[in-house]
């Protein structure tokens, strides 16, 4: 039977159920691509409306989220963050559906039922793109659901990590850091504050939460790009890569299953801590909702960082420059970046203090603060908690200019979220893609 070439294995002769799979995985860029039009559309048209139409904050409110019922500024916000939202989903699912992974038909029936979720609930009407998609694929695909399986890579990948002693070593190692950074800051803090006082204020739980995060976050910031560095830059240096071409596997599966292996033992890290964060509920100050955001903030890093990680290990020959690479563009957009716009933010409010700037220009510098905030991890989780004891809100808070107004402005979590996890989308999209034009 003779079989045609599509864009995604310009190289190879596909059977007809690849065929099908590779067409799936075009339909779901296409809606990549939909999406984030609509994105920067709504994001234009709501700065329009800011500027100089008020009114069109209504309309735009009608036509994303007509069953609504919050202020229709907020409307729009939350239908930026949803698009945003599919980009993220629509590209992962794409990624697994080219690689046949397992959690791709799940993922995407998640997806449409999320959405119909969505179009229920808030009238969210851009859910229709993601719904439509789905049913199409799914019907398209009916008949070779038996094509996803568990990948054989990343299976072989963590028997090899957990057969030996140093996965266990880290694990140690990382859990008696922890631990000993929470003993030091209780008893730094018993020894500058009343025990008693402390723990009826909550102040004392709330800053050894607050520190043992911040320190999961540093050495996740760390221990992320070192697993993810080597994927496929150590193949070349053993002389193991052109062994993996002489298998079945589709390229993306190389990526997933890399990417999986060291997420899967990078999240083993993440709920092995969860016990020591726990301990600041006995001192009280910190609730469930800011142990799951914490949680949150370290996936997103974790998953952001790692994919960074695997973008470089393409792209290189050597493990050690990809692992530079990796770690300079990770601290360039963790305190680089965070550094430059909250100086600049700076710079910008000291310039307008003496004039009479307007309400607009305050609101632009104050969502460039909220961006800023939202690169940096350790500013978001701890903005986010302060914004969370003095109960403004968690998803959304209000901020009061100066003609008395209210303008709503994202939390830094969900910010941070939404950056970080475009970042993954995009760089794990882009190291697929540089490892097909290596091999080409």
């Amino acid at each position: 039977m003779e079989t045609t070439l599509t864009p995604y294995y310009e190289d190879d002769l596909l059977t007809p159920k690849e065929i099908r799979l590779a067409s799936a995985g075009k339909w779901l860029g296409y809606g990549a691509l939909i999406y984030g039009g609509l994105t920067l559309i709504l994001a234009i048209a709501g700065i329009v409306a800011g500027v100089n139409s008020p009114s069109l904050f209504n309309t735009l409110a009608g036509l994303t989220l007509n069953r609504f019922t919050g202020t229709a500024d907020v409307a729009l916000l939350i239908a930026i963050l949803l698009s945003v939202g599919n980009i993220c989903a629509v590209i992962w699912v794409m990624v697994g559906v080219l690689a046949h992974e397992v959690w791709s038909p799940l993922g995407l029936l998640a997806w449409m039922l999320f959405n119909i979720g969505l179009l229920v609930t808030l009238g969210y009407l851009p859910a229709v793109i993601a719904i439509g998609m789905s049913i199409y694929l799914f019907y398209s695909l009916r008949a070779d659901l038996r094509a996803f399986r568990m990948n054989p890579l990343m299976l072989k990948e963590l028997r090899e990590r957990m057969r030996g002693a140093r996965a266990f070593v880290v694990l140690s190692v990382y859990l008696g850091l922890m631990s000993g950074f929470a003993i030091l800051v209780y008893l730094i803090e018993r020894n500058n504050n009343p025990v008693t006082l402390a723990s009826v204020t909550g102040e004392l739980g709330r800053r050894l939460f607050a520190g043992i995060v911040g320190l999961e976050l540093l050495l996740i910031l760390f221990i992320a790009p070192a697993f993810t560095a080597g994927a496929i830059s150590n193949e070349r240096e053993r002389k193991t890569y052109d062994l993996l071409h002489i298998t079945l596997l589709p390229k993306p599966s190389f990526i997933i299953g890399k990417l999986q292996s060291a997420l899967s033992y990078i999240f083993l890290l993440l709920l092995a801590a969860i016990p020591l964060q726990s301990i600041a509920f006995l001192f009280g100050g910190v609730t469930e909702v800011e142990v799951a955001i914490s949680f949150l903030i370290l996936m997103v890093m974790a998953i952001a960082f790692g994919t960074v990680g695997l973008y470089f290990s393409t792209t290189v020959e050597r493990t050690v420059t990809a692992s530079v690479r990796a770690y300079a563009l990770a601290f360039a957009i963790t305190i680089g970046f965070w550094l430059g716009l909250s100086i600049l933010t700076r710079f910008l409010t000291e310039l307008f203090s003496g004039t009479n700037a307007t309400i607009t220009a305050q609101g632009f510098l104050i969502y460039l603060q909220a961006i800023a905030n939202g690169l940096n991890p350790i500013v978001a989780a701890l903005t986010s908690q302060e914004i969370l004891v003095n109960q403004q809100g968690v998803f959304f808070y209000e901020v009061i200019l100066r003609d008395s107004s209210r303008l709503p402005v994202i939390a830094p979590w969900l910010i941070f979220t939404v950056i970080y996890m475009l970042l993954s989308s995009v760089m794990v999209v882009l190291a697929v893609r540089r490892m097909r034009r290596v091999e080409a």
